[in-house]
């Protein structure tokens, strides 16, 4: 089920401005790849061109591809909606949708998708969802209650239940700890380690400790300057990268001498 994403000389534009350059990776099925780098390098940008969520920005637009185990993303007559769904995404900040229950929450893209299930296969995705969030026991008894009542941590593996009952190939998360305290951080890090076993996992962190607790792979980008575009400086097994990079800027970066 889970997939491997192979990227070939991606520019991601807003209208005229280049902001990530002539990006090339490989990222492997069933592994957790981490995007580090100083803020505005371009990594949440080029998170966002995976699934082709770059695009919903008005003059947003990519050159180069993106292919999903050898299907182009971006290939002609490809359905940007239906590449959403192979390829979830979670937010920066929990955003369950507030005036649904738990429940509705969960079940939201069927709902959108207008997909039709029997209540029993209803039931049965919604149970296995929210155990795959590590969220089934918390909120068995709750699930009418409104997704908005919950933690914030609670919210966020709301957010990724939402995302693998979907049934996707690849989940993006976008800094999807960084609102959250250290107690709920370490569940959804624990979540994490168990969702790479089905699916291929791409992160982008700001917390150094974390993508080396989390990520197989680890790809620093950088960025000349304001103006400048994002790039993508090197990428490797995340203990080589964290142990001896190949370029002074990612050693820099990682040991905190940046700036």
């Amino acid at each position: 089920m889970s997939k491997r994403i192979e990227v070939n000389d991606l520019n991601c534009y807003y209208g005229k401005f280049l902001a990530v350059e002539d990006v090339s990776m490989t990222i492997q099925p069933r592994s957790v790849t981490a995007f580090i780098g100083p803020s505005g390098c371009g990594k949440s940008t080029f998170l966002r061109t995976l699934n082709r969520m770059h695009e919903v920005i008005p003059g947003a637009y990519v050159e180069g591809d993106v292919l999903l185990d050898g299907n182009n993303l971006y290939g002609p007559g490809v359905d940007p909606v239906n590449v959403r769904r192979q390829v979830g995404m979670v937010f920066q900040r929990p955003n369950p949708f507030p005036t649904m229950s738990i429940k509705d929450n969960v079940l939201a893209g069927y709902k959108l998708n207008k997909q039709r299930m029997r209540a029993s296969e209803a039931d049965d995705l919604l149970e296995r969802s929210l155990r795959g969030a590590n969220l089934w026991e918390e909120v068995k008894n709750r699930l009418e209650k409104p997704g908005s009542g919950l933690s914030g941590g609670q919210q966020q593996r709301l957010c990724i239940a939402r995302a693998i009952a979907m049934q996707p190939e690849v989940l993006l998360m976008d800094e999807p700890c960084s609102a959250l305290d250290p107690i709920s951080t370490l569940a959804v890090e624990d979540l994490i380690q168990e969702l790479k076993e089905t699916y291929t996992i791409v992160i982008v962190t700001h917390n150094m400790q974390q993508a080396a607790r989390v990520s197989d792979e680890t790809a620093f980008f950088n960025i000349a300057g304001t103006g400048a575009p994002g790039k993508l400086i090197e990428m490797g097994p995340t203990e080589k990268i964290f142990s001896t990079p190949d370029d002074k800027a990612t050693e820099d970066y990682i040991t905190g001498r940046f700036g």
